[in-house]
């Protein structure tokens, strides 16, 4: 066999093309998005800024770029992030810092303010790193991951470093993203169960501890809390987003009111564009175009899964359970707020909701995706 020149090792020449199925369901999802983010933000866009394109046109472009990304990490020998699973870290806890100091908005600091550029979200990279770091150190010590000091310790040192910065901006519903996804790669990288038991005692324990060293945090999540339990007991402070998505669903009905036709997001609904999209689109398409939104990140995956069972090595099959995992989870757990089903956390759905820095990092996250399929049941790539 010969020898592979370093061009080809890096850009994987000569291996087959994308997975179909895992492509398709990527820019289905996309697509989708797009239209709906239109239909979603042109009325607020209207009133606010007189321009019905103020959200859409700047998604469209990270779209374009998340586009390029996703092509370029689909070309790329993923091998490569073990090199960088530990700057990547690095560089998401600087960030994480730093937001702390940015100016709040509606009562949080999640965003880097870039002059000339926008915003970036540190969590975003946070996700990302925290997901490359887990798939590098599981890959690497997968027969020691039973014992506490290799299979536990490592992982909620960092686990813990992400969570005490996160809920300093306060972020509970990227906090809880995070240590879910981390929580999935530990089970599916062996870690033995009994320590899981033990974890869920020591995030307990680190929450109460959180609630007593952050006093910020105590009004922010009992606030929530509050609303949740009851929405109508403040129904034009707290509870109004909640109550206008409810109605927005309620409205809806089997097929919708159409495309475009919905009333709630005409600045009822605040923030149509963003977190609470999945409500306009429950009030336009009805039932119908809810389940078929949630069959599309089943498929997605379902095809994910079939894709990681097909890696080449541990470290392929870890990436890709953990992204497919974090678009799913972040999926479901936007879908339950915006439906009253858990407390209002602020999270958004993916590949629907406006920002750019998490179409970019999703988009970027299944072009790796498609390079594990790429190197799949080639074990000698």
């Amino acid at each position: 066999m010969r020898l592979r020149s370093v061009k080809e090792r890096l850009f994987l020449a000569g291996l087959p093309g994308m997975d179909l199925p895992f492509s398709l369901l990527v820019l289905t999802l996309l697509c989708f998005g797009l239209v709906m983010l239109y239909s979603a933000s042109c009325a607020v866009g209207q009133y606010r800024f007189d321009d019905p394109y103020t959200y859409i046109r700047p998604q469209l472009l990270f779209a374009l770029v998340g586009l390029a990304a996703l092509w370029v990490a689909s070309r790329l020998d993923y091998h490569i992030l073990h090199a960088w699973a530990w700057p990547l870290f690095g560089l998401s806890l600087v960030l994480l810092v730093v937001v702390l100091f940015m100016p709040e908005y509606n009562g949080c600091r999640r965003w880097i303010v870039i002059p000339g550029l926008g915003t970036l979200q540190p969590s975003e990279i946070a996700k990302f790193s925290v997901i490359v770091l887990f798939s590098h150190l599981i890959s690497l010590n997968h027969p020691k991951m039973k014992s506490f000091s290799v299979g536990v310790l490592p992982f909620a040192l960092i686990l813990g470093a992400v969570t005490v910065l996160m809920l300093l901006e306060p972020h509970l519903s990227g906090t809880l993203l995070i240590l879910a996804i981390g929580a999935v790669l530990m089970f599916v990288g062996g870690t033995g169960l009994r320590w899981f038991a033990l974890a869920g005692g020591g995030a307990l324990a680190a929450l109460a501890g959180a609630l007593i060293l952050l006093p910020d945090l105590v009004p922010y999540a009992a606030s929530r809390l509050s609303s949740w339990l009851d929405p109508f007991a403040d129904p034009l402070g707290a509870g109004h987003q909640t109550i206008q998505s409810l109605y927005a669903i309620g409205s809806g009905g089997a097929l919708g009111l159409g495309l475009g036709n919905s009333r709630q997001k005409h600045l009822y609904v605040p923030e149509p564009q963003n977190d609470f999209i999945f409500s306009i689109l429950c009030e336009e398409l009805g039932f119908v175009g809810a389940t078929l939104v949630i069959l599309l990140f089943v498929l997605l995956l379902t095809r994910g899964l079939v894709i990681a069972l097909r890696a080449a090595d541990k470290f392929g099959a870890l990436l890709t359970v953990g992204f497919t995992v974090q678009v799913v989870l972040q999926a479901a757990l936007n879908m339950a707020v915006v439906t009253n089903t858990i407390p209002n956390t602020g999270i958004s759905l993916p590949f629907f909701s406006s920002g750019g820095t998490s179409l970019m990092m999703l988009l970027g996250e299944m072009g790796l995706v498609l390079s594990v399929a790429r190197q799949g049941d080639r074990p000698g790539l």
